[in-house]
């Protein structure tokens, strides 16, 4: 099976804070997991796509970049999007097509919008989704901490399904590669 791994919005002035946002939850801890994750997808050799937004930072400087601590492959493709749905208006969907990927790893941010929305249109567009459950973060919002929200959605997007294709969360230091669902089905 074809796996690819998705980095969501893994942007500097996205997971550092600037003047606009504040900075994610234990965004240390997150860049250490997108770091380990990346190294474990580069040793099954499977694609690496970053998807930045072009709202951070209006799409330009160092702040609109993938941070600077998270090793980038030279092999990894980037795509950007104007929207919070990394498939939407961009060639994402045609890229998994063509590389005949069926399994998707995710994660990045912000989790209750883009990590939310991918998860949940991947399974539409006939991925298998596995969320990182250590791997995605966000910051508070006004009724709800980061932590809470992580939880709530490690919670509601493990098996969430759309009847053929589906996600489970499982951590970093499980074996993301080696996809679990059809012991599900």
């Amino acid at each position: 099976m074809k796996q690819a791994l998705l980095i969501i919005d893994a942007q500097q002035d996205l997971i550092e804070g600037s003047h606009e946002e504040s900075p994610v939850f234990e965004k240390e801890q997150l860049l250490h997991t997108i770091n380990k994750v990346i190294e474990k997808a580069m040793k099954e050799n499977v694609s690496i796509v970053f998807i930045r937004d072009l709202d951070v930072s209006n799409g330009e400087g160092t702040g609109f970049q993938v941070h600077q601590a998270i090793h980038v492959p030279s092999s990894a493709v980037t795509f950007d999007k104007a929207a919070t749905n990394s498939f939407y208006g961009t060639p994402l969907t045609a890229y998994l097509t063509e590389n005949k990927i069926e399994h998707l790893v995710i994660m990045g941010c912000k989790t209750e919008h883009c990590i939310d929305t991918a998860v949940r249109t991947a399974t539409i567009n006939h991925f298998d989704v596995t969320l990182v459950g250590d791997g995605h973060s966000t910051s508070d919002s006004k009724v709800l901490s980061a932590e809470q929200i992580i939880l709530h959605h490690n919670e509601t997007l493990h098996g969430h399904y759309n009847v053929d294709n589906f996600s489970l969360v499982r951590h970093s230091h499980e074996d993301l590669f080696n996809p679990v669902h059809n012991e599900h089905r």
